[in-house]
């Protein structure tokens, strides 16, 4: 048997532009479409904008985190409503909040190994359209009686049926280890590194202020398409002041006194959907389409949040991999895109790389990561402002920060998404 040759050139992979529907808040525009609509008319938009009319591309990868048993491949059906040629694959993946930075990684991979010259990455969640499951005796019952071969079979199916059974289970909103939501995680996080409640307030204000007079300029006309009459996201707030937010109560923590998340100062539960073209130079070239930035290298990362670790720490782990990697300290960015699951995950962050002790005794370094300088964070707002669905939230911020690195003419930029399992996600982008 012939062996293939360990030579393979790993080949530049380009960020060529993304597009997303506003985020609105759940039960709101969105309530009645659902994954698959979303992600149709987000994949559309994407074939629109760049002229993918009928064109046949590497492969299509999107995700969702709450999806029916009938969503059972999402990036196949969507780009068969796309507008792409029917000979495009599609797959359907996921990792919690990191799903489209994940499918977006999927792809570049594969470019990079000169699998495939293009593809697109996304995601799409609902937390309006949930699947709703029957109970476990319930479910057993209906499947012995599909499976019964007579009437009497099927009677004896339900045979000592209790009303009880008839309630229906909704999906988890807790860690199933800890039994704790991702709320009520990330408080406990913000009381071992003491974040103060003002400090997360401040970061929720200046992340709709951001928002707003990034829209108010033109930044997100060629990323944002309108969907149900929306034409932009229904979370944000631009009129939000610190005062404002300190009215509000706690909404994870409300016994102890020492509570400091909110419902201002956390994403509130979103629908929307994202998606991100990349290909080669060549690829781009023969399109007639330019490359904003390239994808330099990503990194995933785990922890033990069972035992003690913070739930979403995970990225403080990830990022200095990449940087090792690539001989950079963390203050040799431009633009740095931390996910803004909560304004407390994202200050416990930046408190980590900041502390001797952790670094040494959790990373092994010499010294601290040190501080970033808080004007190259999240520039034109993030998570609090725009909203989270789950799995559109990666491709927002990859898309995002591919169109502030082309602004800007070159640079470097950051990005750090945390996820549910104790995972983060993280990735370097340059032009």
């Amino acid at each position: 048997m012939k062996r293939m040759s360990p030579n393979r050139t790993v080949r530049p992979v380009g960020i060529l532009g993304g597009v997303r529907i506003p985020f609105c808040r759940n039960n709101t525009a969105y309530a009645d479409v659902g994954n698959l609509g979303m992600s149709i008319r987000t994949l559309g938009a994407l074939v629109e904008r760049f002229g993918l009319h009928g064109a046949q591309l590497g492969e299509v990868a999107l995700g969702a985190v709450l999806k029916h048993s009938s969503d059972w491949n999402l990036g196949r059906e969507a780009t068969l409503s796309s507008g792409l040629s029917p000979a495009t694959p599609g797959i359907t993946l996921q990792r919690a909040c990191g799903t489209s930075l994940d499918t977006v990684i999927h792809i570049a991979n594969k470019i990079a190994l000169g699998q495939i010259d293009s593809g697109i990455g996304g995601g799409s969640d609902t937390t309006s359209d949930v699947p709703i499951n029957v109970s476990r005796p319930l479910r057993r019952r209906l499947l012995d009686a599909n499976m019964a071969r007579s009437a009497g079979e099927r009677l004896r199916a339900f045979r000592g049926f209790s009303p009880r059974e008839l309630k229906p289970e909704f999906p988890g909103v807790g860690e199933p280890r800890t039994g704790k939501s991702m709320g009520q995680h990330c408080e406990l996080m913000a009381q071992e590194w003491k974040i103060p409640r003002a400090e997360q307030d401040a970061l929720a204000a200046a992340s709709h202020h951001k928002a707003a007079a990034a829209y108010e300029r033109g930044f997100f006309d060629a990323l944002v398409v309108p969907f149900r009459g929306v034409t932009r996201d229904n979370i944000l707030r631009p009129d939000t002041t610190i005062e404002k937010l300190a009215t509000l109560k706690p909404a994870f923590d409300k016994l102890s006194g020492r509570g400091t998340l909110t419902a201002g100062n956390s994403t509130p539960l979103t629908d929307g959907a994202s998606a991100v073209l990349l290909g080669t130079q060549e690829w781009a070239e023969s399109r007639g389409l330019k490359v904003q930035a390239w994808l330099v290298d990503a990194q995933v990362a785990a922890v033990d949040f069972v035992h003690g670790e913070g739930l979403l720490m995970a990225p403080a782990w990830a990022v200095p991999q990449m940087l090792k990697r690539h001989g950079l300290s963390l203050q040799d960015f431009d633009f740095y895109e931390i996910h803004e699951a909560f304004a407390a995950q994202v200050l416990c962050t930046l408190r980590a790389w900041e502390s001797e002790s952790f670094c040494r005794d959790k990373l092994g370094l010499d010294a601290p990561l040190g501080s970033i300088d808080p004007a190259k964070l999240n520039v034109v707002g993030s998570s609090l402002a725009f909203g989270h669905p789950f799995a559109a939230t990666g491709g927002r911020i990859i898309a995002t920060l591919a169109k502030l690195l082309e602004e800007r003419g070159s640079g470097r930029g950051l990005v750090s998404v945390c996820t549910a399992g104790g995972m983060g996600v993280t990735a370097i982008l340059e032009r």
